[in-house]
């Protein structure tokens, strides 16, 4: 599997291309590391277009975004920005975890949402058309975000939303297998290990493992880790500094790798 592959966990990538082609931005909503990003990619590789990624985050200014004077060789010169860029290329410009953006800085976008899609250089005192190849998508957690963070009703509508989720578990072994060359009952009980937690992460309150985790887990046991080491550093580890929560997760692992060889192979 190429890292460009893409496991389809519903009707998401036919929604995806018909916005489109209907010059309709796109919401991605759903856990982290369920595959959002991939998807956007995917969808890049597919519709044959570039991919400029924004990851948001607090001291995120809309200048940031689309653009500002610079001092260049003595001359002062506008530079466009990530999203400016996008735009006059006709990309797919993805903001990833929008929701950490500021609310003012995304009051920019709102006009390529719309039947306008146009953006405004207000201080290069320029407007820039959107070419319909180009596509607005953003990301983000609605199960985690921070409770003093909510993306508004009203900037929420302005989009198709694509609510996606972790695969079932025999295509999420099927993915770990393919990206790692482990074997499939190595990635069926590290996928159970994570199906365990995931369940229980109402209880603890913490950010479940992803899909991501467990193919960096697996790529430690295909280098000679045993399961329980991999899974204690890869997906155990990040999610608590709790000991009493450790220790607890610990024991959902070791029951769920139950039957894995648990010593080191050479390498």
């Amino acid at each position: 599997m190429t890292t460009d592959t893409y496991y389809a966990n519903g009707n998401e990538v036919q929604l995806f291309e018909q916005a489109y082609h209907q010059r309709l931005p796109v919401m991605l909503t759903g856990p982290t590391g369920c595959g959002k990003t991939r998807l956007v990619e995917h969808m890049g590789a597919l519709l044959r277009r570039p991919v400029v990624t924004i990851s948001c985050h607090d001291d995120l200014t809309s200048s940031d975004l689309v653009g500002r004077f610079m001092v260049t060789g003595g001359d002062v010169v506008w530079t466009d920005g990530p999203l400016t860029r996008a735009v006059k290329a006709g990309a797919i410009c993805y903001l990833d975890e929008v929701v950490e953006a500021r609310h003012d800085s995304l009051a920019v976008l709102h006009s390529l949402t719309d039947h306008r899609r146009t953006l405004y250089l207000d201080r290069a005192d320029e407007v820039v058309h959107a070419p319909e190849t180009f596509m607005l998508v953003c990301s983000y957690n609605p199960a985690y975000r921070s409770s003093l963070k909510e993306l508004k009703p009203s900037f929420r509508q302005r989009f198709v939303t694509l609510p996606m989720n972790y695969l079932p578990p025999d295509r999420e072994a099927e993915v770990i297998v393919a990206e790692t060359g482990v074997p499939l009952p190595t990635a069926t009980r590290l996928v159970r290990c994570a199906t365990a937690i995931r369940t229980a992460d109402e209880a603890f309150h913490f950010e479940p493992p992803s899909t991501r985790v467990l193919v960096t887990a697996a790529h430690l046991i295909a280098a000679g880790a045993t399961e329980l080491d991999a899974a204690e550093a890869c997906v155990l580890a990040p999610l608590s500094s709790d000991g009493a929560v450790t220790d607890g997760l610990r024991e959902v692992a070791v029951a769920s790798l139950a039957g894995a060889d648990t010593s080191s192979t050479p390498h």
